[in-house]
C-alpha cells in the first residue's frame, strides 16, 4: 500500500496545492476546502478554474514563490510540478509531507462508503460521466470528480454526501494505484503514455496491481472482450464481465444506428433481456461505456428503468463528439477529444453512421512521445474520412527533442494511401480558409486532438 495512504489530514487545518489550476487537482482543492480545510494554490496562469476557486474562498497565488509555503501543514503538486520547483525546494526543506493529486484523492476517497474509480485506455471521462448521473439521477447524492467539463453539474465536481464517491482513474504515471476504491470498473487496456510505460507489458502489469488493490468484499468491473483483460483479473475475487458475447455477464445485443449515429440496443443479464436503451451520443464505443455504467449501477442496486432512462437523457461530456454548431453554409461542425489511434478510429466510426455528405478532419497530433511511439498505428487510423488535415503536434509538457514532425506523418500517409486527400497545414487561419473553401451543406468537420485544436471550430462558426 502507498506510504502516503495513511496520513493522517484530520488534525491538519492548512492545505496548498501547486499547480492548483489543473482540472484534477482544482477538484481536489474544491473537495478540501469543502470539508473545512484552509486552501490555498499556486498557478502561473489565471483561468476560469483558478477564478471559481477564488470564488469559493481560495487563496490563488500567481506566482511560485517559496514564502507561499511557509505555515501549511501539508503540499499537494500535480504531476506537472518538477521537483525544482521553488515551493516544492521550500517546502522539503521545511521538513512539510509532499504527496501527489492522486495520492489525496485516495485519501479522501477512504471516507466513502462505496468508492468507484473508472480507469482504462479510453472512455474514462465518458463512463464516469454516465456513472456519476444515474447515481446523482437515482437521488444518491454521489460525489462526483470527472476529467472534464460536465453541463449537468456545471464543471468537473460536485460535492455530495459521504456515501457515494465516484472519479476518474488515470493510469498516467501509475496515478490510479494512489486510489484504493471498492469497486473497479476497467474499460479496456491499450498502448499509451509511452512517455512513462516501457511498453504495453508494463501498462498491463499496473492495471492487474489496480485490480489487486479492490478488495475481496469489493467488485471489478471488466470489459472482457480486450486482449489483455483476462490477464489483468484472472486472480481477482469478484468479477462482473461485460460486452457483445453471450458469455458476457452483461452483454449488448440487437445494436443499430439511428440517423444521428445513436446506438439503440438492449441490455441482457446472463442471457436473460434487462432492457432497452436509446442512447443520445454516437458510436459503437458509447455502447460499451453505457453497458460499463449500466453494470456498476445495477451493482449498487438501482434499477434497470432508471438507469436506461439517466443514459438515454446522457448528451455527452465536454469535447466528446461534441456538436460546435453549423457554418453559414450549412456544414456541422463536431469537436472531438480523440488522440489516440484508437480513440480516432472510435470517432471516425461513429462519424460514418451519422448521415452527412463528405467529412473532413482536422488533427493536432498530442505530444512528441505519443507521435513517434504510436507512429506506425496512426498512418491507418484514419481510413473513412474524405480530407484529412494535419497541424502541428501539441506539445503539452514536451520539448521538440524527438525527430518527429506532423509534416513527416502526413508523408507516410500519402505514401501508403496516395489517392487520400491529405494536407500538412500549421497555422489555424490558414486552415479555417481551407475549409471555407472546400465545404458545402450536409458536410461534417471535426476537430480532433487533445490540445487546442478546438479553436478552429470556434472561428470557423465565427467567420
Amino acid at each position: 500500500m502507498n506510504k502516503n495512504f495513511n496520513i493522517d489530514i484530520s488534525k491538519m487545518k492548512r492545505i496548498h496545492c501547486i499547480g492548483i489550476g489543473g482540472i484534477g487537482l482544482s477538484a481536489v482543492a474544491e473537495i478540501l476546502n469543502n470539508q473545512g480545510y484552509e486552501v490555498s494554490g499556486s498557478d502561473l496562469k489565471s483561468s476560469i478554474i483558478t477564478d471559481h476557486l477564488e470564488s469559493k474562498g481560495i487563496k490563488i497565488f500567481k506566482e511560485h514563490l517559496a514564502e507561499n509555503v511557509r505555515d501549511v501543514d501539508i503540499v499537494i503538486f500535480s504531476n506537472a510540478v518538477s521537483s525544482s520547483n521553488p515551493e516544492m525546494v521550500e517546502a522539503k526543506r521545511l521538513g512539510i509531507p509532499r504527496i501527489t493529486r492522486a495520492e489525496m484523492l485516495g485519501i479522501i476517497m477512504k471516507n466513502y462508503e462505496h468508492s468507484i474509480a473508472i480507469c482504462g485506455t479510453h472512455g474514462k471521462t465518458t463512463t464516469t460521466s454516465m456513472i456519476s448521473l444515474i447515481i446523482r439521477g437515482a437521488k444518491l447524492n454521489p460525489t462526483i470528480l470527472v476529467g472534464a467539463e460536465l453541463a449537468d453539474i456545471h464543471g468537473n465536481v460536485e460535492i455530495g454526501g459521504n456515501e457515494y464517491f465516484v472519479t476518474e482513474a488515470c493510469e498516467y504515471m501509475d496515478s490510479f494505484l494512489s486510489l484504493y476504491p471498492n469497486i473497479g470498473v476497467i474499460l479496456n487496456i491499450d498502448s499509451d503514455h509511452l512517455d512513462y510505460f516501457k511498453d504495453v507489458e508494463h501498462i498491463v502489469k499496473s492495471f492487474k496491481k489496480f485490480a489487486s488493490q479492490i478488495p475481496d468484499d469489493g467488485v471489478i468491473i471488466a470489459f472482457s472482450e480486450n486482449p489483455f483483460m483476462e490477464d489483468v483479473i484472472k486472480e481477482a475475487k469478484n468479477v462482473i464481465t461485460y460486452g457483445f458475447n453471450d458469455d458476457n455477464d452483461y452483454s449488448a445485443k440487437n445494436v443499430n444506428f439511428t440517423d444521428k449515429g445513436f446506438a439503440k440496443f438492449d441490455v441482457y443479464y446472463k442471457g436473460k433481456k434487462e432492457c432497452h436503451i436509446d442512447l443520445s451520443v454516437p458510436g459503437e464505443h458509447n455502447v460499451l461505456n453505457s453497458l460499463a455504467a449500466f453494470a456498476t449501477c445495477r451493482y449498487i442496486g438501482i434499477e434497470s428503468c432508471v438507469i436506461s432512462k439517466i443514459l438515454s437523457d446522457f448528451k455527452g461530456a465536454d469535447r466528446r463528439f461534441d456538436y460546435v454548431g453549423k457554418t453559414k453554409c450549412g456544414a456541422y461542425i463536431i469537436d472531438d477529444y480523440a488522440h489516440h489511434p484508437t480513440e480516432i478510429k472510435a470517432t471516425i466510426s461513429a462519424t460514418a453512421n451519422v448521415k452527412h455528405n463528405n467529412s473532413l478532419c482536422v488533427f493536432q497530433p498530442h505530444t512528441y512521445t505519443r507521435t513517434k511511439a504510436l507512429f506506425n498505428e496512426f498512418i491507418d487510423a484514419f481510413n473513412g474520412l474524405d480530407t484529412l488535415i494535419i497541424t502541428d503536434i501539441y506539445a503539452a509538457r514536451e520539448k521538440d527533442i524527438y525527430g518527429i514532425s506532423s509534416e513527416q506523418l502526413v508523408s507516410k500517409i500519402k505514401e501508403k494511401y496516395p489517392e487520400f486527400n491529405i494536407l500538412y497545414i500549421k497555422q489555424f487561419e490558414e486552415i479555417r480558409d481551407y475549409i471555407l473553401d472546400n465545404i458545402s451543406e450536409g458536410d461534417i468537420v471535426i476537430t480532433m486532438g487533445a490540445g487546442d485544436v478546438y479553436k478552429i471550430g470556434e472561428i470557423l462558426i465565427d467567420k
